[in-house]
């Protein structure tokens, strides 16, 4: 009798369909896990948290001026934290960072108490700045009340729009250079007015990104 053949036979279909069906299975799993993965992939971080990256040929920055007379400013540097309170080199006044224009190496970094403090040591600092430095400079309590005539051109010739009328108290963070040609677009400015201070005496933080070109020659 060919019946056995005939169960060998329906036998084997059923396997072979079996195994066909547990392969669809599988690829679909797989196909499900994937999608899965792509759809909880984290959002991309940008250096220092920015909103977006820097093209080549540029440092990223994101930094902060001090809050009031209490929380330090910050500067981060192509996501590497360089000043701050925590990292305990930042202090009342002028808080200033020199970059190497080519290589982003951070070459010092200071502050100048311009409250109680001279601003001698600040104009001799600013007068030893090498060509195609980028210069970093954040508020802390209180910016301008030593600074002289003398020092405020300095600050202007790296590039500061404000430098010449900080007052007291004012909150300022800048990046410029030595050596530039034109005004910096990396600046911002907040007056120390009593209609609009978030703290008592001060005004609020103040927060700036961007991406400072890199010295090509």
């Amino acid at each position: 009798f060919a019946l056995p053949g005939i169960l060998k036979l329906a036998a084997l279909i059923f396997v072979f369909l079996l195994a066909v069906f547990l392969a669809f299975q599988l690829l679909e799993i797989n196909m499900d896990f994937n999608l899965s993965s792509m759809m909880s992939t984290k959002p991309v971080r940008y250096k220092c948290g920015l909103s977006k990256s820097c093209p080549a040929g540029h440092f990223a920055f994101k930094m902060a001026s001090g809050a009031a007379s209490v929380v330090g400013p910050r500067i981060c540097l192509e996501d590497k934290l360089i000043m701050s309170s925590v990292k305990n080199n930042v202090g009342r006044g002028i808080n200033i960072a020199l970059v190497h224009g080519r290589t982003g190496d951070v070459m010092k970094t200071d502050f100048f108490d311009m409250w109680a403090g001279d601003v001698a040591p600040l104009i001799k600092f600013l007068k030893e700045i090498e060509d195609g430095t980028v210069v970093m400079m954040a508020s802390f309590d209180d910016p301008s009340t030593k600074l002289n005539d003398e020092a405020r051109k300095l600050i202007a010739d790296l590039g500061s729009s404000v430098i010449t009328s900080l007052g007291f108290r004012d909150n300022w963070i800048f990046v410029g250079g030595k050596g530039i040609k034109t005004k910096s677009p990396f600046e911002q400015h907040i007056k120390n007015s009593a209609d609009t201070n978030k703290f008592e005496g001060w005004p609020e933080v103040l927060e700036m990104e961007g991406c400072v070109p890199q010295r090509q020659d």
